[in-house]
């Protein structure tokens, strides 16, 4: 019987966190963004090819389901504090959503990038 498994093991959680810090998942120094949202095409520091990363719709979606049950769960507190202002709870809420999706969204696809290289995903 053959091993299909691979000859090098990848820390999943080192790498995870490296994602998750905007970092090579790899080597932990390059940059792994470019921009907000772009994949940096190679890593600075250790090379590491990223493109072969597929990433695409995942982590909008991840960051939905968060920051629906983030807001979800403080929206009854939220609505106690300014049940006589509904444009101002509707403004909160609004900007509260958008601030931690803004915020996740990078984080997230990083962890997304991560998670495909430690598991040797899409010829990484």
């Amino acid at each position: 019987m053959t091993d299909t498994h691979s000859t090098t093991d990848r820390n999943m959680k080192l790498a995870l966190t490296r994602g998750l810090r905007l970092r090579c998942p790899r080597c932990g120094e390059g940059k792994l963004f470019k921009g907000y949202l772009k994949v940096a095409d190679c890593c600075e520091a250790c090379g590491l090819d990223y493109t072969h990363q597929r990433a695409d719709d995942g982590p909008a979606y991840v960051v939905i389901l968060i920051v629906g049950h983030l807001v979800g769960f403080t929206l009854p507190v939220m609505f106690e504090w300014m049940r006589d202002n509904p444009a101002l709870l509707a403004a909160s809420v609004s900007a509260l959503a958008i601030a931690l999706s803004l915020l996740m969204l990078p984080r997230v696809k990083g962890g997304f990038v991560a998670f495909q290289w430690a598991k040797e995903m899409h010829g990484f």
